[in-house]
């Protein structure tokens, strides 16, 4: 609306009644070129301001204390699992491929479980792909960036098979745009039994590196040592949970504050929110120097994400899981791919070097530029897709395959 600002004295001013200045004003904000303000509008917008500020403070208190809370809860985490493995007599490794492990992935099991059972199957399906695409690539990568991560002969001979196995089996299950609650059966059977072999071969370890040293350390049967580890295990995972949703919670509202899109945040922030847990443990691990841990933690997840949440999902979903083409096509393979490029990785040398960790982080950072231009432009998307499956893609092939017959010359030799 648009009007005259009475004169001097209360009357229009000197050229008549509509002759002094134009004044152009909103009635909900009040503002306007003179700086008028209709009577209350003043308190209101101060009031607008005050539940801004508010509103940006309560973001950032959520925010820190939800990163406090998750890296308190890694650290309680890890130091558990690292007291339980010897307290129970089990090598670190199985402790992070099954307890550190199935226990970060709580998140994505309570979403996938809820979003099966509502019928929301598209969430189902994006939650464990997008976690497992995030653990190999952003956790391992930023791990092996800190500290280079040792790889264990088991993993190459049968937890990265297996993570290997369950990712393409899925995808095959896939084919048909549904994973039945047949098929869910299969896949947590195969959860079932992998979690079997773990613990058996696990205690035969032990048992074997124990003969040795009879009666060396008596504390790890002590009862007090394992409750204390199972409080410890129980407590950080709680804290990783709730850490994690008020990190989330926090970054969300304040990326809404600063004007960042709805889409960016559903891309960023939201996506990794169910994996905040995997990442602080494996993170906490490798700088606590627990790297069998850091490395379980993420090749344990993996598998229970497919297998034992994908496949409940399937079996409580009324109608199955119903697979999206753009997941058939794009984010089953990937899925699969990364899983497959972890077995030349941790074969060359018995470890991931920072080199390798660092490849992993900018595959990641092509990943997410890649959803954020299919969400915006599909024709940059392809482009951008292209220029990665000829290009950069057959680039890390060769120098994987390099890697590889370098190995296993210098095995070789040294034998």
């Amino acid at each position: 609306m648009c009007g005259k600002w009475p004169g001097p004295g209360g009357g229009y001013g000197v050229g008549g009644p509509w002759s002094a200045p134009r004044v152009c004003y909103s009635p909900v904000t009040g503002v306007n070129t003179t700086g008028f303000r209709w009577p209350g509008q003043a308190a209101s917008g101060i009031m607008e301001d005050r539940f801004g500020k508010a509103r940006r403070y309560m973001a950032i208190v959520l925010l820190l204390v939800g990163l406090t809370l998750l890296i308190a809860g890694a650290e309680l985490l890890v130091r558990g699992a690292s007291r339980l493995a010897k307290a129970v007599g089990l090598p670190s490794l199985i402790i992070g491929l099954t307890v550190v492990a199935y226990g970060t992935s709580a998140p994505e099991f309570a979403v996938s479980i809820r979003a099966g059972l509502t019928g929301q199957t598209d969430i189902a399906v994006g939650n464990v792909v997008g976690s497992n695409t995030f653990n190999v690539l952003l956790i391992l990568g930023l791990s092996a960036l800190i500290v280079p991560l040792a790889a264990s002969s088991q993993l190459v001979r049968l937890d990265v098979p297996v993570m290997i196995g369950v990712s393409g089996l899925t995808w095959l299950m896939a084919a048909d745009a549904v994973v039945g609650r047949l098929e869910g059966l299969v896949l947590s059977a195969v959860m079932v039994a992998y979690t079997t072999i773990l613990i058996c071969t696990g205690k035969k370890r032990s048992l074997v590196e124990a003969a040795p040293e009879k009666g060396a350390d008596r504390s790890s049967g002590d009862p007090r040592r394992l409750a204390c580890s199972v409080v410890f295990v129980i407590v950080g995972l709680a804290f990783l949970v709730l850490g994690s949703r008020w990190l989330v919670q926090g970054s969300i509202g304040l990326a809404r504050l600063l004007g960042v899109s709805e889409l960016l945040i559903g891309l960023t922030i939201v996506a990794a929110g169910t994996s905040m847990p995997e990442a602080a443990t494996s993170v906490v691990a490798s700088i606590r120097g627990e790297r069998d841990i850091a490395v379980g933690n993420v090749v344990g997840s993996n598998i229970f994400n497919v297998s034992a949440v994908l496949g409940l999902s399937a079996v409580v979903a009324p109608q199955g899981v119903a697979i999206a083409p753009s997941a058939l096509r794009f984010d089953l393979p990937v899925m699969t791919a990364t899983a497959i490029v972890c077995l030349p990785v941790f074969f060359t040398g018995g470890r991931i070097s920072r080199a390798e960790g660092l490849l992993f982080l900018l595959y990641y950072v092509a990943y997410v530029v890649f959803l954020v231009l299919h969400a915006t432009s599909e024709l940059q998307a392809a482009l951008f897709g292209t220029a990665i499956v000829w290009f950069a893609g057959p680039l890390t092939l060769v120098g994987l395959a390099l890697s590889v017959l370098y190995a296993i010359r210098r095995r070789r030799l040294q034998s």
